[in-house]
């Protein structure tokens, strides 16, 4: 099967069916020429003429390389893709019974979820009979979310869907990752930092004072 020919985004050289165009650009003399002398300024420098602006009377072109121009247009778009941003959705389940130390649990890896900038699916299933413990679930999912306040909005209260009760989370916009501070290693003692001298004093004999060695206290 051949492959299907992609339409060219703008109109080059020969395609350029107006009589008269406007020239733009640093690398030619500005104004409006008949299509025949641009195309013939465009090959005299080995490029192509462009029409950037066909609706513009006469059309607008410029004279570049197209196939640059063409891959630089295409990398912009790529960029602006890569900087758009994926919403992930995390789901955590809970049972209708679900325990405190299990509840804590989930609660620690929503936080870690959320820092990162997902959304949070949570839902309580109901297996069997356990359907009529629905009310129960409500509660489990509100009191999830009341946990997560601080890094989260709902977006959806709890809400029953066959045997399985949904709630919706989205981190808040000011949210953003923190370093965890690195606990001190045992014995370690604080750095102690050498008053700053008075304003007109002879700061001399403080930082004497400062470089001798602490007193040990003994009892």
């Amino acid at each position: 099967m051949p492959r299907q020919q992609v339409e060219e985004p703008f109109k080059i050289n020969q395609k350029i069916l107006a009589r008269e165009v406007r020239l733009v650009g640093d690398n030619v003399p500005q104004g409006v020429y008949t299509t025949d002398q641009a195309r013939k300024m465009a090959q005299e420098q080995n490029l192509d003429l462009v029409e950037i602006s066909p609706t513009a009377t006469p059309p607008v072109c410029r004279v570049i390389d197209y196939s640059k121009f063409k891959y630089e247009q295409k990398k912009k778009t790529r960029e602006l893709k890569a900087k758009q941003t994926k919403v992930v959705l995390k789901e955590i389940r809970f049972g209708p019974n679900t325990d405190e130390h299990d509840f804590a649990f989930k609660v620690k890896h929503a936080q870690e979820f959320l820092r990162e900038g997902a959304k949070i699916k949570s839902y309580v299933h109901f297996v069997g009979r356990s359907i009529v413990f629905k009310e129960r679930g409500e509660i489990l999912l509100l009191k999830f979310a009341q946990a997560l306040e601080d890094l989260a909005k709902v977006e959806q209260l709890p809400k029953l869907e066959g045997k399985r009760m949904f709630l919706y989370l989205a981190p808040k916009a000011a949210i953003v990752a923190k370093p965890v501070a690195k606990p001190a290693a045992a014995g370690d003692k604080p750095e102690k930092k050498a008053p700053k001298p008075a304003v007109g004093q002879d700061a001399a004999p403080q930082q004497a004072e400062a470089a001798a060695p602490a007193a040990t206290d003994t009892e």
